[in-house]
């Protein structure tokens, strides 16, 4: 018998741990606690359980046992602190709470760490980031509950192949490998994915707990876990819940590994994918006009390598937000231009790429250039990926300035739950005390636009402005007076007569300016 668990084989007869194709030396008490502790793992062990079974009852110290369980969780890469396999339990036992695959004499030819290979050839790795959604495991004693595990695999993968910067591994593929316990890196090289996303679902009455975690393929490293807790009482609408969590969640993990792998890959091996992630990696805040130029130069070789790559039209696009919104040196005409032809080269391609749509339907709504064309991109953007957090939190900001308050929320929080943690979510946080604003919430406005303050970049001159709105509504005059001396200090010839708000509703502009006068903006 052999039970394999992350990226280690233990074997039970030949009493070995491997991780990988490596030996791990284990004492034999370590593991003689594994072993029970891997068999029992679908109870909590007591103390007395482990002191009965792997000293035969004899007397031993708390110290003892401690001294065992720290050896048993380093053998395996766990730690007491992380307790990511082996869980205490306090005043109850212990636990092993790892996915566990069992694997029997007679399953088939094992490879040498004894994981079960699946008979297929391998594939050539996408240029696109490449993901493969493996079948959950059922922990459930009810194992008619299978459907709710595979129908939340379904909704994930279908999720996932909405954003069309990823290479998703069709279900078939991916269930192939379902009941077979299988090397990681097996997978990724007989699927040709770099990334590969596995977890565990158990049920208990109408409580459901999933487990999750993305693997690179490569190297076996773990680059994200997270657990989802839900109630059963509607299944399909958990489903869709989870699944949205799942991929909200994991979408940006793959893009921070693939600007890490970007920026590790040699010059003369550069295509257009892996110059959009080089580019990707300077336009996280904080950045500087420099770091902005180089971003724009990596996407605009993107986009002469593979002019039909349209994730890279958006990166142009923030570049050219970027340099708005701090008000760096730039030629205005040149980029409202060059947004333009951005949407007319979205329009022949046909792009359905939610990042590209949003950026540049952001930027036509914003400049005043096409808003109503602006809005349409923003639309089609949620069409087509509607678990994309920046789509939903660009359109909800478009809302709140057009002083629609319900449906701004409703959009900008539900980007905020998909990815809590986007660099750009200082827009969310502006729409959310603006939409508030409108409302007559001025006390919660000014609670939003405190976080918003913030999280701002420190050149984001045109969220400072808007926040001086929140402030002055909330009666909190102070605050806005320092915000409007910051603002001065960066843009010393801002007037009242130089002031312009196309972008915001008739009746946001005219109070906008009635809250930068109160503020100080000079005549």
């Amino acid at each position: 018998m052999r039970y394999l668990f992350e990226e280690y084989t233990f074997d039970i007869d030949r009493r070995e741990l491997h991780r990988g194709a490596d030996l791990v030396s284990v004492a034999p008490q370590t593991f003689d606690l594994l072993d029970y502790l891997i068999r029992n793992r679908e109870r909590v062990v007591s103390k007395d359980d482990l002191i009965g079974v792997i000293w035969n009852g004899r007397a031993v110290s708390d110290a003892a046992l401690t001294t065992r369980l720290n050896s048993a969780r380093i053998a395996i890469g766990d730690t007491g602190d992380e307790q990511r396999l082996i869980k205490t339990l306090p005043r109850k036992g212990f636990r092993f709470v790892g996915l566990v695959r069992e694997l029997v004499e007679g399953d088939g030819p094992v490879t040498s760490n004894g994981s079960l290979p699946v008979p297929t050839e391998a594939c050539g790795l996408s240029d696109k980031p490449s993901i493969a959604v493996m079948p959950f495991e059922n922990l459930s004693a009810e194992r008619e509950r299978e459907y709710f595990a595979d129908g939340l695999v379904d909704d994930i993968i279908t999720a996932l192949s909405r954003f069309r910067a990823f290479f998703v591994i069709a279900r078939n593929s991916s269930f192939a490998y379902k009941g077979k316990a299988v090397d990681i890196k097996c997978i990724g090289r007989e699927l040709g994915v770099r990334y590969v996303l596995e977890g565990s679902v158990r049920r208990s009455g109408k409580q459901v707990r999933i487990n999750a975690q993305l693997i690179d393929a490569g190297t076996g490293a773990h680059l994200w876990a997270e657990r989802f807790d839900g109630d059963l009482g509607d299944i399909f609408d958990l489903q869709d819940k989870i699944a949205q969590q799942v991929v909200g969640a994991i979408a940006p993990e793959v893009d921070r590994a693939e600007i890490e792998r970007a920026s590790r890959t040699r010059t003369g091996k550069i295509d257009a994918v892996t110059a959009y992630y080089r580019g990707s990696q300077h336009i996280h805040f904080p950045t500087t006009p420099e770091n902005n130029d180089v971003a724009e130069g990596h996407f605009e070789q993107a986009i002469a390598l593979d002019p039909s790559f349209a994730p890279a039209y958006g990166g142009v696009a923030i570049c050219i937000a970027w340099r708005r919104a701090n008000k760096w040196p730039q030629d205005i005409a040149g980029d409202n231009a060059r947004v333009l032809q951005l949407a007319d080269r979205l329009k022949e391609l046909g792009a359905d790429d939610a990042l590209s749509l949003t950026a540049v339907g952001f930027l036509l709504f914003w400049f005043a250039l096409d808003q109503d064309a602006g809005i349409e991109l923003m639309e089609r953007a949620i069409r087509s990926n509607p678990n994309f957090a920046r789509a939903l939190h660009s359109r909800g900001l478009v809302r709140s300035w057009q002083g629609e308050s319900d449906a701004a929320i409703a959009q900008l929080e539900q980007s905020l739950r998909l990815n809590p943690h986007d660099p750009f979510k200082y827009n969310a946080l502006l729409g959310l005390a603006l939409a508030h604003h409108s409302a007559g919430r001025h006390d919660k406005a000014g609670e939003w636009i405190d976080k918003a303050v913030r999280a701002l970049p420190p050149a984001h001159v045109v969220g400072r402005v808007q926040a001086i709105l929140c402030y002055v509504g909330a009666g909190r005059l102070e605050d806005a007076r320092k915000l409007m001396a910051e603002v001065l200090l960066q843009i010393p010839e801002f007037r009242r007569s130089t002031f312009a708000a196309p972008h915001f509703s008739p009746k946001l502009r005219a109070e906008l300016l009635e809250a930068l006068i109160k503020a100080g903006l000079p005549e």
